[in-house]
């Protein structure tokens, strides 16, 4: 009998998203930028052009949701 797997799609979005945004902070970083700066500026204000086009990092930020960006940062900051 075949047994019905849960696939926990929210903690696989949270583990991609994460690694996303810190492959993203280590190719700033490569080029000099300030990667926090950057992607707090993209955060708050939804303006793409605040993240450097360097190693396709503004496109990859784009598929992210911002909003699951920053709930995910409340939640392992209030932990």
């Amino acid at each position: 009998m075949d047994e019905t797997i849960v696939v926990d799609t929210e903690s696989i979005k949270y583990e991609n998203s994460k690694e996303v945004l810190k492959s993203i902070c280590l190719d700033l970083e490569d080029k000099g930028y300030n990667a926090l700066k950057q992607i707090t500026e993209y955060l708050l204000t939804g303006e793409i052009g605040y993240i450097s086009s360097y190693k396709e990092c503004r496109s990859r930020i784009q598929k992210l949701s911002r909003r699951d960006i920053i709930e995910y940062m409340l939640k392992d900051f209030v932990k």
